[in-house]
């Protein structure tokens, strides 16, 4: 797997009615796909989230989406970023990510964490627990869905989980990419290390130098050749050359790029790859003006070359 430049689509307010929601998600993920992006991830959330909007805006069930979206692309591969493990049975995640990873002829990621939303856990009856609980059954859950998706029976006895000679068929694939999100330095790092394909770093610009050679030091603790653990950061884009710094929220300023297509690539340069990340996942915020078709392709047009070099 390699993530170079993903979209992540974060919301589905349009200022559509229902009908025209899902062709607005299509349009999206076929302007990335013909735009040179290689992912396209949806958001794991049933509310949507208190930064991008009130919990009773759209939000749509990932896997249906995601179902839907291998349908209309080719090349795209496609994930969440991320699974909230809390919300479904390892087995049941194993299921659906070998299903879509059929759909798509073998383009499924999957991307997994903790889950954090603690009004979804609260409102849909998700215990949700302290972080520590959410990261041991996580564990836990990894034991069931990555012999799973390797192919075989799993029967474990576990402290959040019971499963006998569980197992997932058919498969695309022998080995499904894993992709988990976060950038703590005493769990969700070394777990990474360990067990994933990707991190997806969620962390601020001036965090990143750091956030890369504790990267590179639980990789050699383990015997892990670093580079075998690819990054990425996830990167909120306003892309639109009238905005301003200022017109920004200060608590998500660290985590956003603006401006114009050529301003946009440079923050990116500057911000993110120069610090060693390998890849960007760019989040549009579309929920304050709509999607604007050919946006996304002209920012790309201009980080082509960047990302190749």
């Amino acid at each position: 797997m390699t993530i170079r430049l993903g979209l992540q689509i974060p919301n589905f307010s349009y200022g559509t009615d229902v009908a025209e929601l899902f062709p607005t998600v299509i349009a999206q993920a076929q302007e990335a796909e013909a735009a040179g992006f290689d992912s396209v991830f949806v958001m794991d959330h049933f509310y949507q989230l208190p930064i991008l909007g009130a919990p009773e805006e759209p939000m749509l069930e990932a896997y249906t989406a995601l179902g839907a979206l291998a349908t209309a692309t080719q090349r795209v591969q496609l994930g969440t970023l991320v699974t909230g493990n809390t919300y479904r049975n390892p087995t049941l995640l194993a299921k659906a990510i070998t299903t879509l990873d059929v759909v798509s002829l073998g383009r499924a990621i999957l991307g997994i964490g903790t889950g954090w939303f603690e009004l979804e856990h609260d409102s849909l009856g998700y215990e949700f627990g302290t972080f520590t609980d959410r990261f041991d059954k996580l564990h836990e859950a990894l034991e069931i869905i990555l012999p799973m998706l390797s192919g075989d029976r799993v029967s474990i006895d576990g402290k959040y989980y019971k499963t006998t000679e569980a197992f997932a068929n058919p498969r695309f694939r022998e080995h499904i990419p894993l992709m988990i999100g976060g950038s703590g330095e005493k769990k969700t790092i070394p777990l990474a290390a360990r067990y994933f394909d990707h991190l997806n770093i969620i962390a601020g610009f001036d965090e990143l130098p750091r956030k890369v050679q504790v990267v590179k030091d639980r990789c050699e603790e383990i015997g892990r050749d670093p580079s075998t653990l690819e990054t990425s950061m996830l990167v909120f884009g306003i892309l639109d050359e009238n905005v301003t710094a200022d017109f920004i929220p200060e608590d998500v300023r660290s985590r956003t790029v603006f401006g114009g297509p050529e301003q946009v690539a440079e923050q990116l340069k500057t911000k993110v790859l120069d610090a060693g990340i390998d890849g960007i996942i760019l989040s549009p915020v579309t929920h304050l003006d709509g999607y604007h078709p050919g946006r996304l392709a002209a920012v790309a047009e201009v980080l082509g070359p960047i990302l190749s070099g």
